[in-house]
């Protein structure tokens, strides 16, 4: 275990120094989600590929419809039907003087058509008044015949979509280092992209130890307590990114902790462990872990530090197994669990999949309270708050024992108190992680 006390900022330095981006794979769309792109992707064919209608309507030619109003409606020839997947009318018939052809939405524009006319602007091809809806060919198939009356004139290309209006051949689709959600998704598939080359999500395994925990929905007895810890944790996993494995609570016994650790390291890219790191007898996790260091790998082994922050003094950071993967040792309190993975997994989360910027933003804020905050000299301390944009204020939630799991699930933002700051005053102006 280090003698000497880290500041935060080392800490997190030494560990993004050692976590490297995952290796890129070419994955499928539907896997593909969540995981950030390691090349540009540029567009090979045209959006929309063709001029197709914006409307259900009438495909016209501009003068046809020049001065159409309801009293003196243009009356024109419906040469045929144009639905979307269709080539155009048939037998490749363009739209003359005098004509018209029914068009769906997305359907193409057909030759000598040069703008749509919205089905409520004309009567249906009913006779009557004008319509609400395009009448069904199925219903009445003598509507792609016979004639229209056009109630309104059109500008040149009105209600169509125009070919490459969306994005054209050569363009960017996506850059590198672009994380693909469900609209990037939507977007390579339109372009015609099956697979994609990235960097996959990272497998994170947390593990809680403790006999005193129980797994919720289950009774308590004398002394037990419910596992709170790898069920946050798994949910900030999740929330950074990464697919999160849970593994139940680990009780006080190193050569179980060892075990178990070992046989999850086949599907983890990092392990996060809660509890145990600090100096009571029973801190099982750092008597497992002290020595499963490689003597011929140097670095290897996690190291046990105490960090000059509050809550989230005691920390462990190394490798483990024939990968060398990292492992970081958090503490058991439930709010310094929470606020040590927010400051050092969550980070080296981000760097696995290989973003640039790895770290919850950052802003100032005043300091809306009714007393001064209190903070230990030498520590880096973090409290709770809610966090108001507006005002630009962030207001402290709950005290600042790190067993205040209630106050943490109200809070939104983490208010940070400098070593050399021991009292801040109301109005003090301050940085402020954002969580959310």
């Amino acid at each position: 275990m280090s003698s000497t006390m880290w500041s935060v900022d080392e800490h997190l330095a030494d560990i993004l120094e050692a976590v490297r981006p995952l290796e890129p794979i070419e994955l499928q769309l539907h896997d593909a989600q969540g995981c950030v792109l390691v090349e540009d992707v540029m567009v090979e064919i045209a959006l929309p590929p063709f001029d197709n209608s914006s409307m259900d309507g009438y495909a016209v030619r501009v003068a046809d419809v020049e001065g159409a109003d309801e009293e003196f409606p243009a009356v024109l020839t419906v040469i045929g039907d144009v639905a979307a997947g269709d080539d155009g009318l048939p037998g490749d018939r363009a739209v003359g003087p005098g004509e018209a052809a029914r068009i769906m939405t997305g359907a193409p524009l057909p030759a000598g058509a040069e703008a749509v006319v919205p089905v409520e602007w004309t009567d249906g091809g009913t006779g009557g008044g004008p319509a609400d809806t395009m009448r069904s060919h199925r219903d009445a198939p003598e509507a792609a015949g016979g004639e229209v009356r056009v109630h309104r004139p059109v500008e040149a290309r009105a209600h169509v979509r125009a070919r490459g209006s969306d994005v054209k051949p050569g363009d960017l689709a996506l850059g590198a280092g672009s994380v693909v959600g469900p609209p990037q998704i939507g977007l390579l598939a339109a372009i015609g992209r099956s697979t994609v080359k990235v960097r996959p999500r990272p497998r994170v395994v947390v593990i809680s130890t403790g006999s005193e925990l129980v797994q919720p929905g289950e009774e308590l007895t004398g002394g037990q307590i419910y596992d709170s810890n790898s069920f946050a944790l798994t949910a900030a996993a999740k929330d950074a990114g990464a697919i999160a494995y849970r593994v139940g609570a680990v009780t006080d016994d190193a050569d179980t902790l060892r075990a178990t650790i070992e046989d999850q390291l086949i599907r983890a890219d990092i392990v996060v462990t809660t509890g145990g790191v600090s100096v009571g007898a029973y801190d099982v996790v750092k008597e497992a872990l002290a020595s499963v260091g490689d003597e011929d790998e140097p670095g290897s082994g996690i190291d046990f530090r105490k960090l000059a922050m509050q809550p989230g003094k005691p920390q462990g950071f190394g490798s483990i197994g024939p990968d060398h993967t990292p492992l970081l040792a958090l503490p058991g309190n439930p709010v310094s669990s929470y606020i040590s993975f927010e400051l050092f997994v969550r980070p080296a989360i981000r760097a696995l999949m290989g973003l640039p910027d790895v770290n919850r933003p950052a802003v100032r804020a005043v300091l809306k309270t009714d007393k001064a905050l209190s903070s230990p000299s030498g520590r880096r301390q973090f409290l709770r708050g809610t966090y108001d944009a507006e005002a630009g204020t962030v207001t402290p939630v709950g005290g600042s024992g790190s067993h205040l799991i209630a106050a943490l699930a109200q809070a939104d933002a983490l208010i940070v108190l400098p070593e050399d700051v021991t009292s801040a005053e109301p109005g003090t102006d301050t940085e402020v992680v954002l969580l959310r």
